[in-house]
């Protein structure tokens, strides 16, 4: 071989290595960030759809709206991290709505004493879920199922099955106000985002969260306290259930024991499309924000097209299939 050809035939293979490189640069780039380009893609489309969307008042109400959603994917990434599930959000946020509702009714102003109940209610039940799940070794799916159908009822029973409305000015607030022209609500997401991304990922606890997910058995043989960090992670997920009852009986006025149906699926498909694995031990708490996001945008653009509510629901269903088949792909 000629040092002409010598040279061609190597100038050929650095540029196909420099090629092929660029391309896994961005395989990679997009499998890390492939959330972010598709909730850009969807804002874009609706849009060019809708352009009363980009209106101020709308973005504002939206994130609002995400703000609940966002709360609960944030606990429930700590759950599905530990290779769990938890069914029962919805139904403990409507109790802790309730409790908290019933103590700022006909002008009372007890709003420290009802936020400290309403918190305490979703710390408890997520609790006794933690307790039934890691010490009597129970599937987290059949223990949050039945808490579930618990939780509801006595929702139901507290409030007579009435909504109770009437409630305190200054308890409004935290879920109709705004600072610097943002709701409080979103403030209050952003503080509980950056609080409990400190706790997983700069603390002892996180890499516990991780590592039961990873191997639930390597993780005990270790010397991890596994079945205390699973009690801990499925009282967090009531806590900010509870939070997040709080938010929305303030925002929609009321204490609405029909509050939270069906917001379990709401969270757990954000934690799924924001790239969190259901096999556990793999994910981020900030693909799980953009996930709450994402489905945000997309019920709030259907909405502005004039789309049945059923159509919504049709979606909903086909983008959790979805964010569970990718779940699969990628694992």
């Amino acid at each position: 071989m000629t040092n002409a050809n010598f040279d061609t035939k190597v100038q050929m293979d650095t540029g196909k290595k420099m090629n092929s490189n660029g391309l896994n640069k961005l395989k990679q780039s997009f499998s890390e960030f492939g959330v972010v380009w598709a909730l850009l893609v969807i804002v874009i489309t609706i849009s060019l759809l809708t352009p009363s969307f980009l209106n101020t008042e709308n973005i504002i109400n939206l994130l609002r709206q995400v703000s609940i959603n966002a709360i609960l994917a944030i606990g429930m990434t700590y759950v599905i991290l530990t290779k769990g599930i938890d069914l029962s959000v919805g139904s403990i946020l409507a109790f802790s709505g309730i409790v908290a509702a019933s103590f700022v009714t006909g002008g009372e102003n007890n709003i420290v004493f009802a936020i400290f109940l309403g918190l305490g209610s979703g710390l408890l039940l997520g609790f006794i879920n933690g307790v039934v799940i890691a010490k009597f070794k129970v599937t987290p799916f059949i223990v949050t199922l039945g808490m579930m159908a618990i939780a509801r009822g006595f929702t139901f029973i507290y409030g007579d099955g009435r909504p109770i409305s009437n409630l305190s000015e200054p308890f409004l607030l935290i879920g109709g106000a705004k600072f610097l022209a943002i709701p409080i609500a979103v403030w209050i997401t952003i503080a509980v985002f950056i609080l409990f991304s400190i706790i997983l990922y700069q603390t002892r606890f996180g890499r516990y969260v991780y590592a039961i997910g990873g191997s639930e058995n390597a993780a005990r043989i270790s010397g991890i306290k596994v079945e205390r960090s699973l009690i801990w992670v499925y009282s967090i997920m009531g806590l900010l259930a509870g939070l997040a009852g709080i938010i929305l009986t303030s925002r929609v006025s009321a204490g609405l024991p029909q509050a939270g149906t069906a917001y379990e699926l709401d969270a757990i498909a954000a934690v799924v499309i924001g790239g969190t694995s259901l096999n556990g031990g793999k994910g981020r708490l900030w693909g799980s924000i953009i996930g709450a996001l994402i489905i945000g945008v997309i019920n709030n653009g259907l909405d502005l097209l004039g789309v049945s509510s059923y159509w919504q629901q049709v979606v909903k269903g086909a983008i959790i299939v979805l964010a569970v088949m990718l779940d699969r792909k990628r694992a």
